[in-house]
């Protein structure tokens, strides 16, 4: 550029192009990302009605409501009801961001976390406390968000629902990721 010219020298062309393809890259890489997400993702299966979800031992919330005997009516209808209400704020609120079925994402699928914490006594209170405050280095250097809108009973009924799931295929080997 002479020092008496005041218009800029143009740009390369191969800039440009260059621009372009990077971007066209990060679309289709994110777009393949998506799909690949949806369709290994699988629908929530559902509960048959004389399935009754595993209830954490009574020390472990000894001020929630008993439930009636097996030969009582409505017996099958509290843990179901919980079950259901639990899935349901999970799949409303943002967990499956980060949070697979059976497959890790971001954080440990909840298969993983089930197997984890199946044999803590204080797993629900637990667990709806790291949903509700978050957590740092429980699975690695990943960041578990706090969720100060989800509610103590709403971060409980998550809580049991996680724990109610079946466990992942060889057990406890699946939480060492």
């Amino acid at each position: 550029m002479h020092p008496d010219d005041d218009t800029p020298p143009p740009r390369p062309r191969w800039l440009g192009w260059a621009l372009i393809a990077f971007g066209l890259l990060i679309t289709l890489g994110m777009l393949n990302l998506g799909v690949r997400m949806v369709l290994t993702a699988k629908p929530p299966q559902a509960e048959a009605p004389g399935d009754v979800a595993p209830q954490p031992p009574a020390s472990a919330n000894p001020t929630a409501p008993t439930v009636p005997a097996a030969g009582a009516s409505g017996a099958a209808v509290a843990p179901q009801t919980t079950s259901l209400a639990g899935q349901a704020l999970v799949e409303a609120s943002d967990c499956l961001r980060c949070h697979g079925m059976d497959r890790r994402y971001v954080g440990p699928s909840f298969r993983q976390i089930a197997a984890r914490y199946q044999d803590r006594p204080d797993a629900a209170a637990y667990l709806a406390r790291k949903i509700r405050e978050g957590s740092v280095g429980e699975w690695g250097r990943t960041v578990m968000p706090r969720h100060p809108q989800v509610t103590e009973v709403q971060a409980h009924a998550m809580a049991l629902w996680v724990l109610g799931l079946p466990i992942a295929e060889g057990g406890s080997s699946a939480t060492q990721q």
